[in-house]
């Protein structure tokens, strides 16, 4: 199901290469490094990719903006780019469910493949469901199937944190892929982990105005359980149950929801610019507009100019808007 993991084995190519102990060896120049191929799966590690590689790296992002990456399915070209590629980066974890086939395709051809989420331990989804407990119960009396939560959650980049361990991992895997550049790599990696490190603590100080008591979240769907485990959120509910935007409520779902909406005194129900909003919408329709229905940018950089064109301005505008929803009046 999930594509091959190979950081392990780039990890030790890289120490191997660089020796044990002592300085570090100066950063290479970038006019005698083979200038490798990087294919990126998403828009926003595309965006990652970018910024925590050397400059001797020609990146090609498959997704576009505004691509939902559950959903996203590869040209022919793009199927051919993957295999041509020196390397490929992709999120992992069942994410990109309509490009498993290709890239797997690729790493059987012997193209190295390097999972985002082979840099972090990985959480299992959050069981926030108050609302999808009901539902299965509902769901159970009338016979169907309930959702299950056995499986790990892809999401990562929605904590800086832990992207600023998958911006040192890119650093060690194109060390290994081109070792006469891998000074140039890991220096890039360093810098820009530095940029994510600082957008941690920003987001910090963004997220101060919501009180713990207000640190509720209703989502689309589970894309945000690394952001609530690292700035105390509580996730306590999503409009589409399980970890894929594919799935659909049902009305127990939707209706389940609604009671908890109203327990709890959620103000506001954050859905994606990837996907519509229509039941959003009408969850807050149905609470007689006491809900606010925000957007935030899950799996995909904004447009241009709209200010999370870039990973970190996406990160940064998600904080200011869950602030400004959730924060003291």
């Amino acid at each position: 199901m999930r594509f091959r993991r190979m950081v392990n084995g780039l990890a030790a190519a890289a120490l191997l290469l660089a020796g044990c102990g002592g300085e570090a060896a100066p950063a290479a120049s970038t006019e005698g490094c083979r200038v490798l191929r990087v294919v990126v799966t998403t828009s926003v590690l595309g965006d990652i990719v970018q910024n925590a590689v050397g400059e001797a790296v020609n990146v090609e992002v498959l997704m576009p903006v505004g691509a939902d990456p559950h959903s996203f399915s590869p040209s022919a070209s793009q199927a051919g780019a993957l295999r041509e590629a020196d390397l490929v980066v992709a999120n992992g974890l069942g994410l990109e469910e309509g490009l498993q086939g290709v890239v797997a395709q690729a790493a059987a051809a012997g193209v190295t493949v390097v999972e985002a989420t082979s840099f972090v331990d990985p959480l299992p989804f959050a069981q926030v469901s108050a609302h999808e407990e009901e539902g299965e119960a509902a769901q159970e009396e009338e016979g169907e199937e309930a959702h299950e939560h056995d499986t790990l959650d892809p999401h990562i980049w929605t904590d800086p944190a832990r992207m600023a361990e998958v911006a040192t991992g890119l650093g060690e895997a194109l060390a290994a892929a081109d070792p006469s550049c891998g000074a140039d790599h890991r220096e890039a990696a360093a810098a820009y982990r530095q940029r994510l490190e600082a957008l941690d603590a920003e987001i910090e100080g963004i997220l101060a105005a919501v009180p713990p008591e207000d640190r509720k979240l209703v989502t689309s769907h589970h894309a945000f359980g690394y952001f609530a485990d690292r700035y105390g959120f509580e996730m306590i509910g999503a409009i589409i149950p399980g970890g894929s935007t594919l799935a659909e409520p049902s009305p127990a779902d939707l209706a389940a929801l609604v009671e908890i909406l109203r327990r709890e005194g959620v103000r506001a129900v954050f859905a994606e610019t990837t996907q519509p909003a229509d039941l959003a919408e009408a969850l807050a329709a149905e609470l007689s507009g006491e809900v606010a229905v925000v957007s935030l940018y899950t799996g995909s950089l904004g447009e241009a100019g709209s200010g999370a064109d870039t990973y970190i301005g996406m990160q940064r505008v998600n904080a200011q808007r869950i602030a400004g929803a959730l924060g003291e009046a």
